[in-house]
């Protein structure tokens, strides 16, 4: 069979093995453009025309190269509709909204919004504004976005460890804001809280922090996608928070699939853009040992195969991810100390430590299996040498964007 592998794939064959495919239903993919343009038409809520002036700054905050999405289309179909609202495009700020990773170059940034690319500007967390606070934490917002009259994002609503599904107000207070509020939504004390979980966005407190958030930055309207196993399933418009929850139902609808307990290993597929480096890649595995349905018996292990051009990673997140992870002794130590507190970034050493406390991690194919092993996990050249002859296999061709169930 054929697994993702940076922009390419890699060919697996498991002889020996006892091996069985979870494959999402899929559902029936839409033209993005088109499908953007009728969303603008019919949003959910009020019109764009009702948040946005003809005399009005429009910072308009989009995904960083972490994200598989369209934004020349969405950005495209947006600037459109703005333009027929007055709005010239010189009044328009488009702001990468990268979090704590690292910057997007010039290059990236042409390939990724096309003749857009001169409006964009990469948000810096250590420029910002305060723009309010909740329960003592300020809100924070790259000053482009703090500044101008309208605030917009696109994005895409996907499967997400913390939020249940990513997109709405995600993109905008965690994408183009400080770390204040990465520090407390992704703390030890929030990420326990119960609610908080993959594919879950009703009674989810991290969530619902975001779109508290949200509101305090003025994001009142959002242009999303939402990706199935063959392409983009649906795409929404306006409210942020209903836009999510009619995204993230036909995402679960598309993606879920139901699996057996007891399996020896699980084979977790990623691909470009997220195997660009460990920080990304290691979600694989704490999706599958952390979701609502752990396939895995006691002990058993997750194989990723992940190019990692970028090794652990290059941004702040990511190099707090690192060092936590190399200098640790062990996944209960590394646990152990997180459990008191980190900075942001340092979250996804966190929970992959928790997940390392009951499995093995194997990264396989990668360019650096040295900093492979001095991060807890094991490097092999290749799934078959990851997976011992005998075993029962599941194989998750697209890890980050199916949902283990329990069988009905």
């Amino acid at each position: 069979m054929e697994l993702p592998l940076g922009d390419g794939s890699v060919t697996v064959s498991l002889p020996d093995r006892d091996v069985t495919v979870a494959d999402p239903p899929g559902g029936t993919t839409v033209d993005v453009r088109a499908a953007a343009e009728a969303a603008l038409a019919d949003p959910e809520g009020s019109p764009l025309g009702a948040y946005v002036g003809s005399d009005d700054t429009v910072a308009v905050v989009v995904t960083d190269v972490t994200r598989a999405a369209p934004d020349d289309v969405l950005l495209d179909v947006l600037l459109s509709a703005l333009s027929e609202l007055g709005v010239d495009r010189e009044q328009v700020t488009v702001v990468v909204g990268l979090g704590l990773h690292r910057p997007m170059t010039g290059d990236e940034l042409v390939a990724m919004l096309g003749e857009h690319a001169d409006l964009a500007v990469n948000h810096d967390p250590d420029q910002t504004v305060t723009v309010g606070e909740i329960d003592g934490v300020p809100i924070d917002l790259f000053e482009p976005v703090a500044d101008a009259d309208t605030v917009l994002s696109t994005g895409v609503v996907e499967p997400h460890q913390y939020a249940g599904f990513s997109g709405g107000a995600k993109t905008a207070v965690i994408g183009a804001g400080g770390e204040p509020l990465i520090r407390h939504t992704h703390g030890p004390d929030v990420l326990g809280r119960s609610g908080v979980r993959l594919g879950r966005v009703e009674d989810n407190p991290f969530r619902a922090l975001l779109d508290r958030a949200g509101d305090l930055a003025g994001l009142e309207f959002c242009l999303n996608l939402a990706h199935g196993r063959d392409g983009v399933l649906d795409v929404a418009a306006g409210d942020p928070r209903a836009v999510v929850r009619r995204l993230a139902t036909a995402a679960r609808e598309a993606l879920s699939v139901p699996v057996d307990e007891g399996h020896d290993a699980v084979v977790a597929g990623v691909g470009a853009p997220k195997d660009a480096n460990l920080y990304q890649a290691s979600r694989a595995a704490t999706y599958v040992i952390l979701g609502d349905r752990n396939p895995l018996r006691a002990g058993g292990r997750v194989v990723v195969p992940a190019a990692l051009p970028e090794g652990p990673g290059e941004g702040r997140g990511e190099r707090r991810f690192y060092d936590h992870l190399r200098t640790a002794e062990s996944a209960q130590a590394l646990y152990e100390e997180l459990r008191e507190g980190y900075e942001p970034g340092a979250q996804r050493a966190f929970v992959l430590a928790r997940a390392l406390l009951d499995h093995e991690v194997c990264v396989c194919n990668s360019a650096c299996p040295d900093i492979v092993e001095e991060c807890l996990m094991h490097a092999a050249e290749s799934v078959d040498d990851a997976v011992d002859p005998g075993s029962d296999v599941l194989v998750v061709p697209d890890a980050l964007n199916t949902l283990l169930v329990a069988p009905e």
